[in-house]
Parts: C-alpha cells; structure tokens; sequence
C-alpha cells in the first residue's frame, strides 16, 4: 500500500479509500453486505494497509456506522486509522439515497439537511453508532440549499471546536459553490473544509472542468465517489440490455442506467478493456489506476463486496501508466449532464 496526505493537512490515508457503504443491511439495497459476509473482506483491506473507511449516517439506515466502528474495534488501532462519516440524509431504512421507498409518507421535521439542529443531532448519533469518541473527517453529504451557508460553516466550526471530529469535509455541488463556503470560513475564521468527496471516473469527467482545477488550487484533497461508475467501468453491464449484469448491484442498480448507459460510456469500457487485456490487467484495475494517475486525487472510494475486487482495486496502486496510456483511456470522451449533486 503507499500512503499520502490528506490534501494540505498532516492526516495520512492510504491511496486507496474503503466504501463502507457495501456492508450493512440489505434490507436497505438487495447488493449490500451483512456483517458476516462483510467482515472477511474488511480484514483483508486492513490487513493490505489500507486505512481510511468512509461511511455515512444514511448508509443502511445507520447500520453502516455500526459495523465500521465495531470491525475498526475488531482489527485496527484506532490511532492509525483514519474514519470519515457524511450528514445531511435522513436516517431511515426506506431512504435510498435520493428518494423514499415511500412516497406518501410526509417529510419528517429538522431529520435532514444542515442546520445546526440537524448537525448537532447527527454527529453525536453516528459517534455513539461508531462507538467513537471521535470522527476524523466529517463530511457534509451535499449542500443545504435552505440553510445559510453561515449556519453550516458555524456548526461544523463548533463540532471540531468541541473534540467531535478532527476535520470536515464536503461532498457533491458546483464549484461556485464549494468556493463560496470556503470563502466564508475563512473570512469568519472557521474551520474550512480540507476534502471534496465528487463524482469522478472514467466515463465522468465533468468535474475535471472546474472542480478539480480549484480542489489542487486550495490544497484539498480529492476523494472519487464511484471510482468504477457503480461496476459500469467493470464491464459488467450489457450493451443494450438493462436487465443483465455480473453482480447484484448491476442487476438492481437503476441510478447506473440514467448515469452510464449511453454509446460513448460502452466506447470507454472497450478502450479500457482493449488496454487492459494487453497489459494483462483486469478493466477495474486499470480503471483504478487511471484515477490515481489523474492530478490532486488522493484517495478513490472503492467499494468491494467480494475478494477479487479487492484484489483488483489494491493491483491498481502499483500499476504505472504511459501518458500514451493515460491519452488511449481518455480519448472519445462525450460531455455528460452534471450528474450527482442531489
């Protein structure tokens, strides 16, 4: 494993980042783990270097947080290991990240988004889930529209003031905006964010444009959401054909067939896979690799539900790539809508 800075702070991780989002229930998506079926695969991660586990409160409807802590308890010293949680969803079983399962059911007061109230709640739930005394990254899930970004940038301010977590981070929104809450850290003397948490691949390269040129500017750390567009750059959908896929996710993920599924995307996977069989590789690692061969990415999220692809994601740290290479990848790249601020 190599490890690097987290961005312009003195916080090691490990190049690679553990999703933690795979172990939990599946009574909350049919494709997550549950705790027996995960913990082989989290000691296997940890026991290959990698330190650094990224969860969220919603992820499971907290379960997520729950196991994190308890395998962190299990196989790690919790002074190497570096544990990043997210706010802003709410915590319940029927919420599937971007909707409810339950459409007639009324929206549930201050259970969401990022008010002081719901900040203050949050970050003391997902501690007592975590069995932590700390967080050492807590990051805003997406931005709150309806609350001030003053109100947010003074909470988080305050959970770090009062030993609750060590540094905060964001994820997913405009550029414009990341700069702007910065900005307003600073000139009020906060905490600034030290993490972007985006969507970025290798079939979505939108945030190339304006986001990363401004993370590198800052000096924050980049930290790839869907590394392999949901196993899209796995190869393991069909052209044509929604219905079929090579693990459960692909065949109940219908967030990936509005994301990846169009002539350009399949054109990427068979680059990949062209290069990928003449350097003996598998198209997931050579995928891997190309993100952390991209400027100011630190850590990709990478989400592993069986041991091959950890195998796959831990081959990409060592592999070095040609910038013909890197150009042969990012050829007949089309623009794509802005996909995953909500």
């Amino acid at each position: 494993m190599q490890y690097t800075r987290l961005g312009s702070t003195g916080l090691t991780v490990s190049r690679l980042a553990l999703g933690m989002m795979t172990y939990g229930t599946p009574q909350w998506r049919a494709w997550v783990l549950d705790e027996a079926q995960s913990r082989p695969i989290v000691q296997a991660a940890v026991e290959a270097g990698i330190n650094f586990f990224d969860t969220a409160d919603m992820y499971s409807a907290g379960e997520s947080e729950r196991l994190t802590g308890r395998f962190i308890r299990e196989f790690c010293r919790r002074d190497e290991v570096v544990v990043a949680t997210k706010v802003f969803f709410p915590v319940d079983i029927e919420y599937k990240s971007g909707q409810s399962a339950s459409k007639s059911r009324s929206p549930r007061s201050n259970r969401s988004g990022l008010s002081r109230k719901h900040i203050f709640h949050a970050v003391d739930e997902s501690l007592q889930r975590l069995g932590t005394d700390y967080i050492d990254l807590y990051q805003i899930h997406r931005l709150d529209p309806h609350t001030p970004i003053e109100e947010t940038m003074q909470a988080l301010h305050d959970v770090v003031r009062a030993g609750k977590a060590r540094y905060v981070g964001a994820s997913s929104m405009w550029a414009w905006q990341f700069a702007k809450m910065q900005s307003v850290a600073r000139a009020q003397g906060l905490t600034p964010f030290v993490s972007m948490q985006n969507h970025y691949n290798l079939a979505y390269r939108e945030e190339e444009r304006e986001m990363l040129p401004l993370c590198r500017d800052l000096g924050v750390a980049v930290l790839p959401w869907s590394p392999l567009a949901r196993g899209f750059l796995a190869g393991n959908r069909a052209r044509g054909d929604a219905d079929t896929g090579g693990t459960e996710r692909a065949r109940t993920d219908d967030i990936a067939l509005n994301y990846y599924y169009r002539d350009s995307d399949f054109a990427t996977v068979e680059r990949l896979r062209a290069l990928a069989q003449r350097r003996g590789t598998s198209a997931a690692t050579l995928a891997y690799a190309w993100l952390l061969h991209q400027p100011g990415v630190t850590a990709p999220i990478v989400g592993v539900s069986k041991p091959a692809q950890l195998v796959d994601a831990l081959a990409a740290v060592d592999l070095e790539l040609s910038a013909q290479e890197l150009r042969e990848l990012a050829e007949g790249y089309e623009p794509h809508p802005v996909l995953g601020h909500s």
